[in-house]
């Protein structure tokens, strides 16, 4: 029986995390050892507070500690705008920008045949139901430009038409993007997507 057991399993645990591979988990494991005190100690009391507390907002999907989030909590944010995003990251990335004052709708995913993912695995009946129970008046799509994410945001289309201003994110050349580092995709968004100057 290895003496090292319970670190090498932390190790696995950590490697299955977004972004950190084996060799990754490793050296952030031994570092967090490293510094116990001040790092590893503090860190496990917070993941075990955050477990027991985060919960998905009964509104609108975001993740929080209370069971409707701050953004669906502010009186200010009900402007008549849902935003609708992928997951919490897209929330979280949108919120960064300052730029949305709105509420939003996290869908938890997008529609996939192949995965067998309808619109009742997803939240697509209770932001049809927000609509109407919260006066929405426009809906901005902030849907992923991927096949799914554009046939998630055509099938919300579908289901609301006529009954609130539809809207999605622009598409194409980011601010100091450069055309020969973009993919063919992007630039036949932005050709498309062209406007008068």
């Amino acid at each position: 029986m290895s003496s090292n057991r319970d670190i090498d399993a932390l190790i696995e645990m950590m490697a299955k995390l977004p972004g950190l591979g084996p060799r990754s988990a490793r050296r952030a494991v031994l570092h967090l050892i490293a510094k116990r005190d001040l790092q590893l100690i503090p860190l496990a009391d917070l993941m075990q507070r955050v477990a027991a507390t985060a919960r998905e907002c009964l509104n609108c999907g975001n993740i929080g500690t209370t069971e409707i989030c701050d953004i669906c909590a502010a009186e200010k944010r009900a402007n008549g705008q849902i935003c609708v995003v992928e997951d919490v990251a897209d929330l979280w990335a949108m919120e960064r920008g300052h730029a949305f004052k709105g509420r939003y709708h996290v869908l938890g995913g997008t529609l996939s045949a192949l995965d067998q993912v309808g619109p009742e695995q997803l939240r697509i009946p209770q932001l049809i139901d927000r609509v109407t129970a919260e006066s929405i008046t426009e809906v901005i799509l902030a849907l992923n430009a991927t096949v799914e994410g554009q046939t998630t945001a055509h099938y919300i289309a579908d289901q609301l038409d006529g009954r609130v201003t539809l809207t999605s994110l622009a598409q194409g050349v980011p601010i100091g993007g450069e055309l020969d580092y973009l993919d063919d995709g992007t630039i036949g968004a932005a050709l498309a997507a062209r406007k008068q100057v």
